[in-house]
């Protein structure tokens, strides 16, 4: 039970804050939102996108998964949550940015690299959208070690989502006539660095301050 009074008492924190000191960004937010910028994230308790990036309150559209994983445009598919969560940030959101946030340790990528997927019900089928990234690590890097063909596989799942996210024709149409962005980014838990796919570089950079 700490942990659930802990987090009441951080809700508390919270309602003295957005709800005392800034109670304005409450009354604007109960209006509706308008974020402009959508986050692909891990599931993984380690990598809150909105405390990595500093976001307040209806800043970001955050879809959360095993991997960070975007599967490939497929009409109809049965209980779609991550398509159905870009149609509505792109369709009505309307956001300008979406980011694929992946992140070192990641257990969805390791379980994927390792061929633990057979041993499950839903994640093994879940995790083989980043099939192609985990072959192209093997072919290029098959004597390397498990911790460093993770980390490879962390970002070519990256690449995968980013690809994917291409299939969806209303997704784009869009970055065609520059109106969204896409962006790959990568959180070094070990480093505390985050990093950005170059597509000019082909290779994940630091992200230095602008």
């Amino acid at each position: 039970m700490k942990d659930i009074a802990r987090f009441i008492a951080g809700f508390e924190r919270f309602q003295e804050k957005y709800f005392g000191e800034e109670r304005e960004l409450f009354d604007k937010l109960t209006r509706g939102q308008s974020p402009k910028t959508l986050i692909v994230a891990c599931a993984d308790s380690r990598v809150d996108p909105a405390l990595l990036t500093g976001a307040e309150p209806g800043d970001v559209f955050v879809v959360r998964n095993v991997a960070n994983l975007v599967p490939p445009y497929h009409p109809g598919g049965d209980f779609a949550s991550v398509p159905a969560a870009l149609e509505f940030a792109v369709l009505s959101l309307k956001v300008e940015h979406i980011i694929v946030l992946g992140h070192a340790k990641c257990g969805g990528i390791h379980a994927l690299m390792q061929g633990l997927g057979s041993e499950t019900e839903f994640i093994g089928k879940w995790i083989s959208i980043a099939e192609r990234a985990r072959t192209r690590v093997q072919a290029e890097l098959p004597s390397k070690s498990p911790a460093l063909q993770d980390r490879a596989c962390e970002q070519a799942g990256i690449l995968v989502s980013l690809e994917n996210l291409l299939t969806y024709p209303w997704i784009a149409e869009r970055v065609q006539a520059g109106t969204i962005h896409l962006h790959g980014w990568y959180f070094d838990l070990a480093a505390g660095d985050l990093l950005h796919y170059d597509p000019a570089s082909n290779a994940f950079d630091a992200v230095t301050p602008a």
